[in-house]
Parts: structure tokens; sequence; C-alpha cells
């Protein structure tokens, strides 16, 4: 009886309004509604594809990503709303919104504190300071090629890929300004190793963060795929040495020294990706509880910083003493208020990437709403179904030159597919270092595309696609090989 209610509300759905409309016996069903063939199914899916398109011609269009995904995921969830209230199911799919938003939540929270503490560090001059110091070294090219490559590759697992892209590009196009060829080969280098680099660490990445939020791995199990990783970076970096210059570059370098408390920041940073790591393992809370812990130790060592400075932090003396003095009363204010804005933790929150962190929402909603009303189901049948698990996570891997790689993670977590450990493990592998494929596949290489423009291009990346595919499947064969236990 409860199966041919069920059935019966799934028909009147595929009906007219006025068809709908006679079908109240099937409000008392709690049961999720398949509109995959409804006009609600047709018309998100046409508006998620739309918004993703318009995405994608960034560039072009000048439209900032996150516009048309919000519009999306508000459009999908109206509609959904609307076709379950038709039923007299609209609290079953404010239910499924409410789940959705909490994962977002948990995933913004984590990704805030993150990049404050990032923002924090970059005012501190710490990263000025360590590119300084890599320039004032005068390595020769080679040197500095695989230097590069092994901060990125340890530096992503701990910071987003984008960051630290682009602070060891900086450092490529400081000192090969007079080769090009050393700076497009680097750039290869550092896009492939922070892809890399960020697929064995939960906080690499968008996409591992989604495995480690959802449960999927623990913290300590993203850790098997340090070897095949590190083979992903090291096969075409290996291939890319013989091309390079031999001779070294001449620059000359400045000094920066970081400013007071930068150390202090750097281990306060530690101690809150140790605080999530505990809340997440040892009190089974979300890992963005211990961030949220975190920024409160930030914020409060900012405060002891403001305490503790000298409310003039420019003396008259070390002025030009050419100025007259009203010119050196208006440089202390100015300096003063500068200070004032370095110590303000929320400055630094309002720096985030808000139009990325605004882009996921409108995704993960708007996948969330394609699963809930059933597409996905019916692609994880497809792709785990009538294809092996191995077969489906290359494929998908492989498409994440194309796509955003944490779009895909959250589409196959919505999906929810059976799989193994070793299986998980090898979906976060492909779709870490599947964006390195193409210069567009991953954010550090769009990045460096900009901050390298007309050194690095996609055409000179698209060379070295033969040796960065097979370091794919080299790092997919070596996961099997140490890590077959998992399987």
């Amino acid at each position: 009886m409860h199966c041919s209610l069920r059935l019966l509300g799934i028909a009147a759905l595929l009906l007219p309004t006025l068809g709908v409309a006679g079908v109240e016996t099937a409000a008392p069903v709690l049961q999720k509604l398949d509109l995959t063939h409804h006009w609600t199914g047709y018309f998100s899916l046409a508006v998620m594809v739309a918004a993703y398109v318009a995405a994608t011609f960034e560039e072009v269009t000048e439209l900032r990503k996150s516009k048309p995904m919000l519009l999306a995921a508000t459009l999908i969830w109206f509609v959904i709303v609307y076709a379950y209230q038709q039923q007299g199911l609209d609290r079953l799919a404010i239910t499924a919104f409410k789940s959705n938003l909490q994962s977002y939540i948990e995933l913004l929270l984590f990704i805030m504190v993150s990049m404050t503490y990032l923002n924090a560090m970059e005012d501190m001059r710490i990263f000025d300071a360590l590119k300084v110091w890599l320039v004032g070294k005068h390595f020769s090219y080679r040197q500095l090629f695989w230097i590069t490559g092994w901060l990125v590759f340890s530096i992503s697992s701990v910071i987003n890929g984008l960051t630290a892209g682009l602070l060891m590009g900086a450092v490529v196009v400081a000192v090969g300004k007079d080769s090009p060829r050393f700076v497009s080969l680097a750039c290869i280098n550092i896009v492939v190793a922070t892809n890399a680099g960020g697929s064995f660490s939960p906080l690499g990445g968008i996409s591992t963060l989604f495995v480690w939020q959802h449960g999927m791995l623990a913290f300590t199990e993203f850790f098997k795929l340090f070897i095949p990783c590190l083979v992903n970076f090291l096969v075409p970096a290996m291939a890319m040495h013989f091309a390079l210059p031999k001779d070294k570059p001449t620059i000359e370098a400045g000094q920066v020294l970081p400013l007071r408390g930068a150390k202090r920041i750097v281990f306060l940073f530690g101690a809150t990706i140790a605080l999530a790591v505990t809340f997440d393992t040892a009190l089974h809370l979300p890992a963005a509880a211990g961030m949220m812990g975190g920024l409160s130790l930030l914020q409060f060592f900012y405060y002891y910083l403001q305490k503790s400075t000298d409310s003039h932090p420019q003396k008259a003396s070390e002025l030009d003493a050419s100025l007259n003095s009203d010119a050196i009363s208006s440089s202390m204010i100015e300096a003063n208020r500068l200070e004032v804005i370095r110590l303000d933790i929320f400055e630094k929150v309002g720096r985030l990437e808000w139009d990325t962190l605004l882009f996921f929402y409108g995704a993960m909603m708007g996948i969330g709403g394609l699963g809930y009303i059933g597409y996905l189901d019916a692609i994880s049948q497809l792709l785990y179904g009538q294809l092996s698990p191995t077969l489906a996570n290359i494929s998908i891997g492989l498409s994440s030159a194309f796509v955003d790689n944490g779009t895909l993670m959250f589409a196959i977590l919505t999906m929810h597919p059976d799989i193994p450990q070793g299986q998980w493990l090898l979906l976060t592998l492909t779709l870490g270092v599947g964006g390195s494929l193409l210069a567009i596949g991953s954010a550090p290489g769009i990045g460096l595309l900009g901050q390298a423009k007309g050194q690095y291009t996609f055409s000179s990346h698209l060379k070295w696609f033969p040796v960065i595919l097979l370091s794919y499947f080299v790092s997919i064969g070596v996961h099997f090989l140490v890590n077959a236990h998992s399987f």
C-alpha cells in the first residue's frame, strides 16, 4: 500500500499542475521524491549548467563567477521546495537544504580561519622574507627549479595551493627575467608540485578537505598518498630538469625582515591546525570548531600586539629633517593609521577570497539540489554501477583538468558511492593531481598564467602534457602497489 502511494505521488509530479493538486493522499508518505523527469529537475539542470558555463567564461565576460552560481543555487532550491510544497512535503526539502548549508558553513569557517592566518603572515612579511632570501642566495637555474619545487610541494600540504603557487611563482619570475624558458618550466613544475603536495593532506585543498569533513577518511589516512604524490611530482620534474639552462641568474636582491610577532603567528597557526585535528579525532567535533578556537588565539595575540606597540611607531627623529612640523605630524598620523590597520584582525578577514567562497556556496548548494532531485544517484549508478570503481575514479580525475576538483569531489560525496578506503584514496589522488594536466586545470595554474604572463602560457604547459599524463598513471600504479591493503 505504501509503495503504491509513493508511486502515485511521483506520478502526480509528472502531470500538469492541475493534476498535482488532486493528489493530496501522497502527503503522509515521508519519502524523497524523484524529480528527475519533472519540470523541476529539467529546470534545475539547465540553470546549473548555464551557471557553470558563465563561471567558466569569467575572464571573457568579466562577470565574477560567484554571481551566476549564487543565483543558480537560489533558483534550484526555490523550485525544489515549491514542488515538495505542492505535495505537503516541504519540511523534507527544507531539512535537506539545511543539511547542505551545514556542510558549507563548516567549510567556510575552516577556510576563513586558515586564510586569515595566511593574510596575517603576509602582513608580517614572512613570505616576502622567504622570497628575498631565495633570490639573494644566487642559486643556479637548476637549483632554483628544484628548491621551489620541493618548497611548494611541502608548503601546499598546509596552506592553500593558490597562495603557495603564487609565492614560489614570484621567486621564479624575479630571478628568471632574463630566461623565459626557465620561468616557463619552473611554473609548470610549481603547478605539478603544488597539486601533488596538496593531495596527501586534508589541509592541502578543497577536495581533500571535503573528504575529511565528510568522514570518508581519517586525518592520518591521507598520508598514505605521500609516496604516490611524490612520484607524481618527481616524474615530470626529472624530465624537465634536462631542458633547463645551466647558468646562474644575475640579479641583485635587497633585504626584508619579518615584523615583530611573525614567528609567534607561525607557531599559533601550527597550534590551530593541531586543535582542528584534535577536535576531529578525539572529540568527534567538526574540525571547524578547532579552527575557530585557533582564531581566538590569533585575536588575543593581536590584542597583545596592539597594547604593547608604541603609540607613535615612527619617531620624529626618524623622519626627513627637511620636513616642517606640519608634515612631520601628518606623517606620524599616517604611520599610526597604517599600524592600526595592520594590527586589525578583521581587516585580514575582509581580505579573504570572498568571490571564491561564495562560488563554492553556489556550487555546493546547487549540486546538493541536483542530488536531492535524483540526478546524482543516476550518475552514481552509471559510474560505480556499470563501470568499475577504479575506472570511474581515474576518469573523474582526468575530468578535473577541465572542471574544478572541489566541485567534482562534492558531487561524488553527494552520490555516496559504496567504495572501500583504497578507492576513496584513489579518488582523492586523481582529483588532486588531475588538475596538473592543463594550465587551466587548477587554481595555481590559473594564478601563474597571470603572474608570469607571456612566459608561462597554456601552450607551453601543453607541450609537457604527455609527461604529466604519464606521471598521472604512474602515481596511480604506485598507489595500488603501496596501499594494496586498503582495497
